[in-house]
């Protein structure tokens, strides 16, 4: 016989859970551990408490473009790929002249 069973069937009341409130109370247990996080879920995951806050925090952060602000970007590209090209060809024509030399 197991040792576990020896002290079980020696003292069967020691093993007993009337002290500690019975089956009743650790259902009522796992029923509670069972059901806050599914209610925390529930009431965290919906989208209606959080639309407006999610929507006014992503137009904070990324607000809408305007015809004027994507002119003014592509116009500085512009601006930046036309100082790359001109440091570019005075680079080449530097190499050039040492090359001829």
């Amino acid at each position: 016989m197991p040792w576990f069973l020896r002290s079980y069937l020696k003292y069967p009341t020691s093993f007993s859970n009337k002290a500690m409130g019975g089956w009743k109370m650790e259902i009522t247990k796992m029923a509670i551990y069972m059901a806050f996080p599914v209610t925390l879920f529930h009431l965290f995951n919906q989208a209606e408490l959080f639309e407006d806050w999610v929507t006014s925090v992503r137009r904070e952060l990324y607000p809408p473009e305007s015809k004027m602000h994507r002119e003014e970007i592509q116009e500085c590209i512009r601006q930046m790929k036309e100082k790359d090209d001109k440091r570019l060809l005075q680079l080449l024509e530097e190499e050039k002249k040492k090359q001829l030399l």
